[in-house]
């Protein structure tokens, strides 16, 4: 997809479905690379930091929702039957006809496969990287959705696996990448983006990974719980 598509989208995006305010705008990038790294929500995650964030993002997305022949059945027990509530076996056929809209969709938005082995997981990486290399910016949604979710904050506990981008950025280009962490919180219709937090290629590079989750995820945590409180002070936490 060329990017004056991808801005259309956007616009739609923004006027016509979330309609929200972006929140720390002054902590947005001046140039990439980047990651954003956010809050899920199910579908609204994802439309809501694309209407709100004033950059060109390359979501990761699961890798059966780029794949003609799986992409029916995960969209059936992901979004169809929970989401839209529909119930087998309405439910196959209707996800069979989204998903020849939808796969192409994503494929041209540039939308990154994220692969469930970590052999496979190398071509996530490979391109992720190309995207960097490039000065893009990706979206990542690191929930682990096997785990329970928090009843505050609809989020369940992040993977950790994404922040090793910090560790293969740096190997390659010598130079340490930032993480920005973006709370969605739809009651309130805000996007809320806290400051980046850069991979520190001095420290042991497991801890690294662990250090950049865990500050993303209690950062996005916390904005969530601001959002829902109604409060806007200033964003206390800051990277080290």
């Amino acid at each position: 997809m060329n990017d004056q598509l991808y801005w259309r989208i956007a616009w739609v995006f923004r006027e016509l479905v979330w309609g929200g305010d972006l929140i720390g705008e002054e902590n947005l990038p001046e140039r990439g690379p980047g990651v954003f790294v956010a809050n899920h929500l199910g579908a609204l995650g994802p439309i809501a930091v694309t209407a709100s964030l004033p950059v060109r993002l390359y979501p990761w997305i699961h890798a059966d929702m780029l794949d003609p022949q799986r992409a029916p059945d995960y969209l059936r027990q992901d979004f169809v039957e929970p989401q839209l509530r529909i119930s087998p076996p309405l439910s196959y056929p209707i996800a069979w006809v989204i998903s020849k809209l939808h796969v192409p969709f994503l494929r041209s938005l540039g939308c990154i496969p994220v692969y469930q082995t970590p052999y496979a997981m190398q071509e996530t990486f490979r391109i992720s990287l190309e995207r960097l290399k490039a000065s893009q910016f990706l979206l990542i949604f690191p929930e682990d959705a096997k785990r329970a979710t928090d009843p505050r904050t609809r989020m369940s506990p992040f993977k950790k696996g994404f922040a090793r981008l910090g560790e293969l950025y740096f190997e390659q280009v010598q130079q340490s990448l930032s993480f920005y962490p973006v709370a969605v919180h739809p009651p309130s219709l805000t996007v809320r983006l806290g400051h980046p937090i850069r991979y520190n290629p001095l420290n042991n590079p497991f801890q690294e990974q662990l250090r950049i989750t865990t500050y993303l995820e209690e950062t996005i945590v916390e904005m969530y719980l601001q959002a829902e409180a109604g409060r806007i002070p200033p964003l206390p936490l800051s990277s080290q």
